[in-house]
């Protein structure tokens, strides 16, 4: 994992260079700033969006949990498939019991309805 400000996203596929581009339905994870603040508190410490192994981090609002949800991210739009649960590498890359504290807060995984390149700071809209 790593840290972009830019990122070419293929409808039907996901993000281009991403180990999920491709399949079926992971094409996109999505969480939000403030269910890793919860998660955080939870945890008793930081825990750094980059680490929890989604692709995108909103700033602002709630990232919705119920399948055929629809986001759309600059000119990126997404449909919610499922939740997306912590993966179980998180208490070892962030510390025992990370992967507990970001269980129903770990946000969503999608599929991508319209493709496009988005950039830090463009617009969401959590539908």
């Amino acid at each position: 994992m790593r840290s972009v400000d830019v990122a070419e996203v293929d409808a039907g596929k996901g993000i281009v260079g991403d180990r999920y581009h491709g399949t079926k339905h992971r094409h996109v994870t999505l969480q939000s700033a403030a269910a890793l603040a919860e998660s955080a508190a939870a945890f008793g410490s930081e825990i750094p969006a980059d680490l929890t192994r989604r692709n995108l981090t909103v700033d602002d609002g709630v990232v919705p949990r119920d399948p055929g949800a629809r986001i759309k991210v600059g000119p990126v739009l997404l449909e919610v498939v499922r939740v997306a649960a912590p993966c179980k590498l998180l208490d070892d890359t962030i510390g025992q019991g990370a992967q507990e504290a970001l269980r129903r807060r770990a946000g969503s995984v999608c599929r991508v309805l319209s493709g496009g390149t988005i950039h830090v700071g463009d617009e969401v809209d959590l539908g």
